[in-house]
């Protein structure tokens, strides 16, 4: 699947994140109205949108965790809801289906929270990832 495409799916997986974090959706129901998209259409797109929102939904307690053991004075609870749907993706993204590499999972992560958030959000986003990539040893 190329970049785009998999920047596609991210985007639609921030934004069901954001949907089951802050207005507090049913996963299900969120994976069933966008299976209704038009972008759900193309299936490599709907499957790899689908893996990475449900790995995160279901393993949301452990994501936060790492988030939290790196995340210097900072609560998830605390964080902008886009920050935190950042990067909880992309913490399951590096750590649960590690399909990618990690410095792509970062690089794409940095551009959604410069693309969705706030002026700081990339360099924030940036700098807890960088910190769960080296607590964890996930880059060599």
């Amino acid at each position: 699947m190329n970049m785009n495409k998999r920047r596609l799916a991210r985007e639609n997986c921030l934004q069901s994140l954001y949907e089951t974090d802050v207005a507090h959706f049913d996963a299900d129901s969120i994976i069933e109205s966008f299976s209704r998209l038009e972008s759900s259409k193309d299936s490599t797109l709907f499957e790899f949108y689908k893996e990475l929102f449900s790995s995160t939904v279901n393993n949301m307690e452990e994501i936060d965790g790492v988030i939290e053991s790196v995340s210097k004075n900072w609560e998830i609870e605390r964080m902008p809801a886009v920050d935190r749907a950042i990067l909880r993706m992309a913490v399951c993204e590096m750590m649960i289906l590690a399909s990618a590499p990690v410095a792509v999972v970062i690089d794409e992560a940095i551009e959604l929270a410069k693309k969705f958030s706030t002026d700081k959000s990339g360099k924030f986003v940036n700098g807890v990832l960088d910190n769960v990539a080296r607590h964890h040893k996930l880059v060599k």
